[in-house]
């Protein structure tokens, strides 16, 4: 049985198993080097007290999880979350990702945010076809943006609209979980 759920600190390990090869053997993430998982631990804390992190579990496995994080700190970006998402490689193509986003852009929209925002090292094809199957669009490029693995990469900028811009818009709501 398969179930998107809230992260828990308890799925830290399971999460760091996921990201750390992302890490270690690719471009895709500019870490230099994987989390601890208490730094993962605090990670998940820390978007829980304000944005939902959900895990895609199949049999008490995750297979994959997808977050929002803060945009930028200036109060004028209250209204924009930055999304990511991350799958199992050997769980990849079965939909998992775009069923993460669906349910995280779907909770960010209900907590008042406006855009959403993401990031994506390049070349990264399968990463463009997930976030543009969710509705998102480029909407910019950093060149040179980041040296991993000997080589430079520029970073793609896709955005998303969640909800229309008001003239006096409400600050979102933290999430509840």
């Amino acid at each position: 049985m398969s179930a998107i759920r809230v992260a828990r600190l308890d799925d830290a390990a399971q999460i760091l198993a996921i990201y750390a090869p992302n890490v270690t053997g690719t471009f895709i993430s500019f870490e230099a080097a994987p989390p601890s998982l208490e730094e993962m631990r605090a990670r998940i804390a820390k978007v829980l007290a304000t944005h939902p992190w959900l895990v895609h579990e199949e049999g008490g496995r995750i297979e994959g999880y997808a977050y929002g994080s803060r945009f930028r700190d200036r109060d004028a970006y209250q209204w924009s979350t930055e999304v990511s998402c991350y799958v199992r490689p050997e769980a990849r193509g079965r939909g998992i990702g775009k069923s993460l986003y669906t349910e995280l852009l779907r909770l960010l929209a209900a907590q008042g945010f406006r855009n959403a925002y993401a990031g994506i090292a390049l070349p990264n094809e399968a990463s463009v076809r997930l976030h543009e199957s969710v509705g998102f669009e480029r909407i910019g490029l950093y060149r040179n943006a980041g040296f991993k693995l000997g080589a430079w990469h520029d970073v793609g900028w896709w955005g998303r609209e969640l909800a229309p811009c008001t003239a006096e818009p409400q600050p979102p709501r933290r999430f509840g979980g």
